[in-house]
């Protein structure tokens, strides 16, 4: 075991993402899709953006690869591609990047296939997601103890979604992020789905759910595009979109009928759990006798705390109130190279982290995320 005096450069992030190159979807698509992959354009602003068929508007790159940058001096898309981090596609450039933040692996999501999630051709969602997958397993092959792959399903069906989960640990992938709704005409809530969650139980695959990621007829982003009052108040779907997806799996009996079954909510915070928890607990006791919601094996609190992972930056508030929360179950990530990363100053968060034992920090700081994915 690491002594928690050398922690701070020896951290696992449980989030960090690449900025997928030119080459990612064009090479690598099915070639019926070819003419329709998502490329990189020059934006009107004069920088590099990606447009996607079927998606409103483009995805800016210059706001997906501004970590380290003062908040003020982020533009929106005047950044071009060979100005961003060289790391966020080059992975042998990456391990130099992460190496300056104290990060020696890092669990890998993908940037433009988050806005991805949001297309409603389900066709051409997956033929876009089994491209970012080929390409992600050539670049997690580049140091595999590392980089901890997380591949993509457009879950079209419940039958395509398990194909894929096979696929994707074929693939040396370790983990799959599913889209916050799935393609099919029903919820993650219906019996329908309970062969996904054995499989995904039986691969012991952690299925991510990331923040941005629910809602067709939203923006690129998966934002929506109309919110009561000033459009800075969208900010707080991004987490309640999240609470929604933990809410149904818990009261849908999912994690009662799969007790091994782990979910993970990415990029979501966690200082909000705790009072979740309490009103989870609080509607099970005090409603669901004239509800008609009959006993469940556990109480809905335990659920989350056993079976939901929490991925989280700079929130302080989650380190303050862990003891409310089960500290094996939460992740600190950097989100690198995202604007809302901790690159390169995480020894700034670390540090603050000293308000936690030694073993929730050496916990949190990296070996809840090697249990999660049973890693060495």
């Amino acid at each position: 075991m690491i002594d928690v005096s050398t922690l701070a450069m020896n951290k696992v992030s449980a989030d960090s993402h690449v900025t997928e190159p030119p080459n990612c979807y064009l090479d690598y698509i099915d070639p019926g899709y070819r003419d329709r992959a998502p490329k990189v354009v020059r934006g009107p602003a004069g920088g590099d953006v990606f447009v996607v068929d079927g998606l409103p508007g483009f995805i800016p790159m210059g706001i997906i690869s501004a970590a380290g940058k003062n908040p003020k001096d982020i533009r929106l898309d005047e950044a071009r591609f060979e100005d961003l981090h060289k790391g966020g596609w080059d992975p042998l450039a990456r391990l130099l990047d992460q190496k300056r933040d104290g990060v020696v692996a890092e669990v890998i999501y993908p940037t433009v296939g988050m806005a991805l999630c949001n297309l409603n051709d389900l066709q051409y969602q997956s033929a876009c997601f089994r491209a970012y997958n080929r390409w992600l397993e050539e670049f997690v092959s580049a140091a595999p103890d590392r980089y901890i792959g997380i591949g993509q399903t457009a879950v079209a069906s419940v039958e395509e979604a398990i194909q894929d989960l096979y696929d994707i640990k074929d693939q040396g992938l370790q983990g799959v992020m599913l889209p916050g709704e799935p393609g099919t005409s029903f919820d993650y809530d219906n019996p329908a789905f309970d062969p996904l969650w054995q499989a995904a139980v039986d691969l012991k695959m952690p299925l991510s759910f990331h923040t941005l990621t629910s809602g067709r007829g939203k923006n690129s982003m998966g934002i929506f595009s109309e919110t009561r009052g000033p459009k800075e108040n969208r900010s707080h779907s991004f987490i309640r979109a999240n609470q929604d997806i933990i809410g149904m799996f818990i009261w849908s009996r999912i994690f009662e009928r799969f007790p091994e079954l782990k979910i993970v909510s990415v990029e979501s915070d966690a200082g909000w759990a705790p009072h979740f928890i309490y009103k989870l607990d609080y509607h099970y006791d005090r409603r669901r006798y004239w509800s008609g919601f009959y006993d469940m094996e556990k109480r809905p609190g335990d659920y989350f705390r056993d079976n939901v992972c929490l991925t989280f930056q700079d929130d302080y508030v989650a380190l303050k109130t862990v003891d409310l929360m089960n500290y094996k179950n939460l992740l600190w990530a950097n989100d690198f190279p995202h604007s809302d990363s901790t690159w390169p100053l995480s020894y700034k968060f670390f540090n603050l982290a000293s308000v936690l034992t030694d073993e929730q920090r050496l916990g949190i700081f990296r070996n809840n995320v090697r249990s999660l994915y049973g890693l060495d």
